[in-house]
């Protein structure tokens, strides 16, 4: 009885298996106009795993869109969260709300989150975006509807890269050990991930005898045939009588209905454009069914309203000093990222380097090791989507006297496996490098299970261990040289995701351990020119007011504060790139603290991660001699990250310089 009207206890509409068939094609569209207005997201996954949500939520599953709390209602886990556009497509299709609201996809101030989060959103039963979690927290909520008696079904979506993750298994095995016949997994099987086809990456075959082997009854359908899909989805409903977890093996293909994106691997994590959208929905048959235009710009509304919201909010000065919006002081935007590809193509001919991919090996740059040297292949080793393992086969690689360098987003490369970095890599003292990529909030859409906030608690906790935030891919690239070659022991490359300022040169000076001095004089055409650089042991006081100590891309943001303070207040300021987390250039800190006025420190992190760690140096130096400094810290302030643009996140979470002039203009005037 799907569709509950809790009221009457009676089905809102039962439809047919024509009418199913028709609605998945609907949802296709409305799905991929969504991820138009968004201008980020997963088409193929989405168009894949369409037939399956008719299915599921129009027809077998028992929900109800006017109470999403109901407590007899079946349970929708989604452990594969990047499908989330689908997720959220049948949430309005069933009724819980408006489907215009669609168009508000990864958008700041909407709950249609790039990953789900369930206090934002009615309807979502967790959070994830996680690999590999989503199953286990289903097992647990069979568990509590078999301790409370309860009669309610646990549906647990799951994908193919996902297979990969050890936390699988280990769900499989407790679901059968307890003999949970309410939880049903679906399992979209398109057999391609972000690195290419699961069989080249990592492959999971034979996914049925390994299922059978965990003890759970298996049954194989088309992903595509809704008749057959609604037929074993009411049987492992309504007529399991096996006594056993059940897992339906759903072969689909990933952008199914779109003959550009059908089967094709770049289009895992693209959104189409408005030409690409307008063919997709002809293909679709369905350029007649949506006003489009109408759609499309009611996402975009939205998107104006949080902007100006955003712009009122931002601390003002009289004139406007983002980044770009003088005819003065321009600056070049990369990704910090591409330094890494830079760097591995540039040394990767030393044998003893050898690179571990986890399936977004070209969105870390990590791929760049080999792409242009296929020579260099038999070095470059795929481990999918499995973090732990990777780190441990590379502690096994340095062990043998190899430079294996891991790389992943840095939510997985420095939480997922922490305790595999701690014992088998740092408490080993391995010369290993793990990489830690879309660091930050500025990492976008994706929201906060993809951004990584709190790695410089984790990483630099751990004994050993050495920790390089660099500030541009210029010095990224640099960073990595230096690690693969002066660094023997753990080390940690965190760096972010989305184009930021180059501030540096190529002939900018970079040591590791070494802080360097930043300091702004006048305004020229390039920002690069307005800035001089000098390493922090060579540099000599100026008697500035104000000390800012950054990191990472935030070091331009600390350097347009300096900006804005000297145009506006006449305020000199040393800033200081502290690109080495640790080991921390002490003395550089030290002087800066005996030599200026007042000392702020700014991170695109969770506060405290960078300046915990600058004030511990600063209470305790002795050469202080206890002289009053004022102080302060720019960070997240002790909060999870969420969906929208990059530059609007460093406005929202109060990262940016107009936050960080604001607050130096008070601090010395206290």
């Amino acid at each position: 009885m799907p569709l509950v009207d809790t009221a009457t206890n009676q089905s809102i509409r039962d439809y047919s298996i024509h009418e199913l068939i028709e609605k998945a094609r609907y949802m296709r569209g409305l799905n991929e106009i969504a991820l138009c207005s968004a201008a980020s997201g997963h088409s193929g996954g989405t168009l894949g795993v369409m037939d399956i949500c008719a299915a599921l939520y129009l027809k077998v599953a028992r929900h109800s869109p006017d109470q999403p709390h109901w407590p007899e209602r079946d349970r929708i886990i989604w452990s594969a969260g990047h499908k989330a556009p689908a997720l959220y497509t049948s949430l309005a299709v069933s009724g819980y709300f408006p489907e215009r609201e669609l168009m508000k996809l990864r958008m700041l101030d909407s709950p249609l989150q790039g990953h789900p989060h369930h206090l934002d959103l009615p309807g979502v039963e967790i959070s994830s975006g996680s690999l590999g979690q989503g199953i286990s927290v289903a097992v647990g909520v069979a568990l509590a509807a078999r301790q409370d008696r309860k009669d309610y079904r646990v549906f647990a979506i799951t994908s193919d890269g996902e297979q990969q993750e050890g936390s699988i298994w280990e769900a499989a095995m407790c679901a059968n050990h307890y003999h949970l016949d309410n939880l049903i997994q679906i399992f979209d099987q398109n057999r391609l991930q972000i690195d290419g086809e699961v069989e080249q990456v990592m492959s999971i075959e034979s996914i049925a005898w390994k299922y059978q082997s965990f003890g759970w009854h298996v049954i194989e359908v088309d992903g595509h045939n809704m008749e057959m899909l609604v037929e074993q989805l009411n049987w492992a409903r309504n007529h399991n009588d096996t006594g056993k977890p059940v897992i339906l093996i759903c072969h689909t293909n990933k952008g199914r209905g779109v003959s550009f994106m059908q089967d094709v691997v770049g289009w895992h994590g693209k959104p189409p454009n408005r030409e690409e959208l307008d063919k997709a929905l002809g293909e679709l048959q369905l350029r007649e069914t949506f006003d489009v235009d109408k759609l499309l710009a009611y996402g975009q509304a939205h998107q104006e309203q949080v902007n100006a919201r955003l712009d009122s909010e931002l601390p003002g000065f009289s004139k406007d000093y983002w980044w770009n919006h003088q005819n003065e002081m321009q600056v070049k935007m990369d990704p910090t990222r591409k330094g890494l590809g830079r760097a591995l193509e540039k040394h990767g001919d030393d044998e003893r380097i050898v690179c571990i991919g986890a399936d977004i090996s070209d969105s870390i740059t990590i791929s760049g090791f080999y792409k242009n040297h296929p020579e260099r292949k038999d070095r470059f080793i795929s481990v999918g989507v499995a973090e732990q393992g990777a780190t441990t086969v590379a502690a096994g690689l340095a062990k043998e006297g190899k430079i294996p360098v891991f790389g992943t987003y840095g939510v997985f490369s420095s939480a997922r496996n922490l305790d595999q970095l701690r014992v088998s890599v740092c408490y080993a003292n391995y010369n290993v490098l793990i990489v830690g990529a879309h660091g930050g909030i500025s990492v976008g859409p994706d929201g906060a299970t993809h951004q990584e906030l709190e790695s410089m608690f984790q990483i630099a906790g751990l004994p050993n261990m050495n920790m390089v935030v660099p500030c541009d891919s210029i010095e990224t690239e640099k960073a990595v040289r230096s690690l693969l070659f002066d660094i023997t022991g753990p080390k940690y490359l965190r760096f972010a995701r989305e184009a930021t300022p180059v501030i540096t040169r190529e002939d900018t000076p970079f040591e590791f351990g070494k802080a360097a001095v930043y300091r702004l004089r006048e305004p020229k055409a390039h920002f690069v020119d307005a800035v001089e650089i000098f390493s922090a042991e060579d540099y000599t006081s100026e008697d500035e007011d104000l000390t800012i100590i950054s990191c990472g891309p935030e070091t331009a943001e600390a350097c347009r504060a300096a900006w804005i303070l000297k145009r506006e207040f006449g305020i000199e300021t040393r800033v200081i790139n502290m690109h080495t987390v640790k080991p921390m250039d002490v003395s550089a800190i030290v002087r800066a603290a005996s030599e200026t006025k007042a000392m702020i420190t700014a991170e695109e992190h969770q506060v405290g991660g960078l300046g915990n760690r600058v004030a511990g140096i600063v209470c305790t130096a002795n050469e202080l001699n206890g002289k009053r400094l004022p102080f302060a810290m720019i960070g997240v302030q002790d909060r999870f990250g969420e969906s929208g643009q990059p530059w609007q996140l460093i406005k929202r979470f109060g990262v940016a310089a107009e936050h960080i002039a604001q607050r130096a203009k008070y601090l010395l005037s206290v």
